[in-house]
């Protein structure tokens, strides 16, 4: 069966995997990621030195992944690793290394999509997490909606008009004091908030929202995001009030991705639910999702944080798909900041 190496420098995390099988048969040998906390101390990812960062950071990556499958360079039959989108100095770290390893070993080299990765992620723990199904990816750069028919055919439904979920996450960390990335330290604070002091609309939810508007899979997070900031402006005693706010900006942010989640679901017949990106590993976000939808009995999947977060086993698998189907890349392979999804279907 082939062995694929990943290889993955979208933003801030040096990530390099080995995955063998065949289809929906495969075994992770490893997965190795080296994430850069350096962004901590900026409040947000600084492209110049990310990109200094992976260019030190690859061959050891890459070398470590290796080594912990117990494979040689010379018994890996494709290159997987992300072309797009991303941060374009990091993408083309990882793009750059790709082919120059792929010209060395003389192995194919496969380009593969942030976001389809992330599709795959979920499968790789869960052998449900397999098309077709409705899939919700929600990151730090994207918050899309999708119709999974099968691999590689995909119908987008929605998407956000403005701030990606993860991005709504940090900026509202930022207003309420707390660190970058802000989701999982909103996540800790909402817990010990009390959910009936503060009370934020449900963005680009209407009762009267019929299938066929142009709003009624859309996300956007933008007014939210201000009223977040009237609420912190408006506190006699922020201390007091922050995790009341995060609690309500956190149960508003989640109602909006359950209530358009089900809604696909349903239009569309899918009893298979899978999430992917890092606010997937949000449990509030899957426990929200799995009451909104208990009346179609749909079961839902979410990935683990180690395969929420950008890594490089979720581009193996899917440059293993993509290898395949014979996919190959030549050396005019590049990044793209933005590009759509390969296999989409009109919506």
């Amino acid at each position: 069966m082939p062995i694929v190496l990943g290889i993955e420098t979208s933003c801030d995390e040096t990530s390099a995997s080995v995955l063998e099988g065949s289809g929906d048969d495969v075994m992770l040998r490893s997965l190795v990621i080296l994430s850069q906390d350096i962004h901590k101390v900026f409040g947000g990812v600084v492209p110049e030195i990310a990109s200094r960062a992976h260019l030190s950071s690859i061959v050891p990556v890459v070398s470590r992944a290796l080594a912990d499958a117990g494979v040689a360079e010379t018994e890996v039959d494709a290159i997987a690793v992300t072309h797009a989108p991303g941060l374009i100095g990091a993408l083309l770290v990882g793009v750059c290394y790709a082919k120059a390893l792929g010209f060395a070993l003389d192995v194919p080299v496969v380009g593969v999509h942030h976001m389809e990765g992330h599709l795959f992620a979920t499968a790789l723990e869960n052998a449900g997490a397999v098309p077709p199904f409705t899939g919700l990816l929600v990151s730090g750069g994207h918050t899309l909606l999708l119709d999974v028919e099968s691999w590689g055919s995909y119908r987008l439904l929605g998407a956000t008009r403005d701030d990606a979920a993860g991005e709504a996450f940090d900026k509202v960390a930022k207003l309420l004091g707390l660190p970058y990335p802000g989701g999982r330290p909103i996540e800790e604070l909402a817990k010990r908030g009390t959910p009936s002091r503060f009370r934020f609309t449900t963005p680009m939810v209407r009762r009267n929202d019929a299938p066929d508007s142009a709003e009624y899979y859309a996300f956007s997070f933008s007014g939210l995001k201000t009223a977040v900031l009237n609420a912190v402006r408006g506190s006699e005693d922020i201390e007091r009030d922050k995790a009341d706010i995060a609690r309500a900006f956190q149960d508003a942010l989640i109602a909006s991705l359950a209530e358009k989640t089900f809604r696909a679901a349903n239009a569309f017949g899918r009893s298979r639910i899978v999430l992917g990106g890092g606010v997937a590993c949000n449990s509030a976000l899957k426990t929200a999702i799995v009451e909104r939808t208990a009346e179609i009995g749909a079961t839902v999947f979410a990935p683990s944080p180690r395969l929420a977060t950008d890594n490089a086993a979720m581009i193996a698998r899917a440059g293993l798909f993509r290898f395949e189907r014979g996919e190959r890349a030549d050396f005019n392979l590049n990044a793209f900041a933005s590009l759509p999804i390969p296999g989409l279907a009109a919506s």
